[in-house]
């Protein structure tokens, strides 16, 4: 049994299993495979995260702190960065490009229990991200 991250021609990204390649490729140039999301059956393999195993042992939690700390700043930074501060109107603004009232972009806000519900509700995907106190922006 194989894997593959998988993308359609609109950008999906899912997850596909095979027998093995060969199965992969006879399904795929007979068009059996289809998008879940679009059901787009131009699919291609997506570039696939993987591990590689260190013949180091990993470091203990003291050492691991400050590691961890800098990779959440970089997630931060990164957010910050490309992502438009909506504050309160998250959900909002989200259900506004959703039904195509707003043009397409990357937000970041914050939401009550019960906007992440609704936002659930009508098939939005969203993410949450922790970010640190010291946000300028504050959301």
């Amino acid at each position: 049994m194989i894997v593959f991250d998988l993308q359609c021609g609109s950008g999906h990204k899912f997850e596909g299993w095979f027998d093995d390649s060969d199965a992969y490729e006879d399904q795929q140039q007979r068009s059996l495979i289809a998008c879940p999301i679009c059901s787009d059956t131009h699919i291609s393999k997506a570039p696939t995260a993987f591990a590689i195993k260190s013949s180091q042992p990993a470091p203990s939690a003291p050492d691991a702190e400050p590691q961890l700390m800098a990779i959440a700043e970089k997630i931060s930074s990164i957010v910050e960065k490309n992502f438009e501060n909506v504050g309160c109107d998250f959900a909002k603004e989200a259900l506004k490009i959703h039904y195509g009232v707003s043009e397409p972009r990357n937000i970041r806000g914050v939401t009550t229990q019960e906007e992440e519900k609704t936002l659930k509700e009508e098939g939005i995907k969203y993410f949450k991200v922790p970010v640190s106190s010291t946000d300028s922006d504050d959301a």
